[in-house]
């Protein structure tokens, strides 16, 4: 079966950069899907603005219709920070024979050595780096070391193996920021043609931000 693509954060909004990258991987790399994992609990920033059940609902507005796109409430659902390599281990217990592909980008991926149990992700998925064209992967230091040492430029090797490698792939960046979505509704304007319509309504509709 084809790989799974995991896509985690706040999303809070969700909005067309996440959407249009999570798409180019999707179609890119032949992901038979992508899941949208809303996080529960950050560990590596403050609260959130909407709460997990609104997050959840705007990223199902966001998806709804689109093939190959998944919300996936299990951060939602975990008691605790929500790091990355439990969200992992629980995927692997699911999809055992699967391969699954953890999408991050680049300022994600520097900060790796920072994240919890970092050095075990790639015992359970690939890493999938998504990057403005241009951008060069660090080539020294621990990052450097790994990418030597995992680093593929294939694409069947996302495919070939349940998990091991690191792929850095080129996406189109949009420059959206949820930030400035949140103050702009903060503001009384309208954030319409950021995000899908139905986004749009629903942060409307429940009044968030």
């Amino acid at each position: 079966m084809k790989p799974i693509g995991v896509f985690g954060g706040t999303f809070d909004p969700i909005h067309y950069g996440h959407l249009r990258s999570a798409f180019e991987m999707l179609q890119a790399l032949r992901f038979g899907e992508v899941r949208f994992i809303p996080c529960g609990d950050p560990p590596h920033r403050g609260v959130t603005y909407a709460n997990a059940q609104q997050r959840m609902r705007l990223v199902e507005c966001a998806i709804a219709g689109q093939p190959g796109f998944v919300a996936d409430d299990r951060e939602l659902r975990r008691d605790g920070p929500s790091y990355t390599i439990d969200t992992l281990n629980s995927l692997r217990e699911e999809f055992p024979d699967r391969s699954i592909g953890l999408i991050v980008g680049m300022d994600a991926f520097l900060g790796l050595p920072g994240w919890y149990r970092w050095d075990e992700i790639l015992g359970v998925a690939h890493i999938v780096v998504a990057h403005r064209p241009g951008w060069k992967a660090p080539d020294i230091g621990v990052l450097g070391e790994l990418i030597t040492e995992h680093g593929t430029h294939r694409v069947d090797e996302l495919h070939d193996a349940t998990h091991g490698s690191i792929h850095i792939h080129a996406v189109t960046q949009l420059e959206i920021a949820s930030t400035e979505i949140r103050e702009l509704v903060g503001a009384g304007r309208d954030p319409r043609f950021l995000m899908p319509d139905e986004v749009r309504d629903a942060i409307l509709d429940m009044k968030i931000y």
